[in-house]
């Protein structure tokens, strides 16, 4: 139980992939890790891209975001409608300024790049969104997943291993 005390923020809205939602999920709940899953409205059920539902546990107003120790954001469209909630971007933000580790895999950049955090960053992601990471000051790499500090990025489902192995080492603290 690698992660046993540590909690992690999952953002969820309808159409997230569901694979970038729920393997990273299952994958830090087996290393002992507390995930709970932040939506527009608490309670709310939300659809993925293939019709897998997810539920939130809080709405993106109710979430205390001091209590994460990190944030993961899912791919698919649902990133497009996150970024619209000035709730996540102050998240966002706010995991950023305390280096809490920041998941993201496939079109979750995009709401990073509405948070402003991606200046100066190394990042991958899906390579439909290449340009807009750049135009947002970061650097492009075509890798399965980058690891730039506390935020770790990713570029679609076939590199969920890697993902999720570079995210449990960022939470372990072992990239200090």
């Amino acid at each position: 139980m690698r992660l046993k005390g540590k909690r992690v923020l999952s953002l969820v809205h309808h159409d997230f992939e569901d694979l970038e939602l729920w393997y990273p999920v299952h994958r830090l709940r087996e290393e002992g890790a507390v995930v709970e899953l932040a939506g527009e409205k608490a309670g709310e059920t939300y659809i993925g891209k293939y019709g897998v539902p997810s539920e939130s546990d809080y709405s993106f107003s109710e979430v205390k975001q001091e209590e994460y120790d990190a944030l993961l954001v899912p791919g698919g469209w649902a990133p497009d409608k996150l970024r619209r909630f000035p709730e996540v971007l102050e998240l966002v933000r706010h995991m950023e300024e305390n280096k809490k580790p920041i998941g993201q895999i496939c079109h979750a950049g995009w709401v990073l790049i509405s948070a402003k955090v991606l200046e100066g960053k190394t990042v991958t992601s899906t390579p439909g969104i290449k340009d807009d990471m750049e135009n947002a000051g970061a650097t492009w790499v075509d890798e399965p997943v980058i690891v730039d500090g506390h935020l770790v990025s990713s570029r679609r489902p076939p590199d969920l291993p890697d993902y999720m192995r570079a995210f449990i080492e960022v939470l372990e603290g072992k990239n200090d």
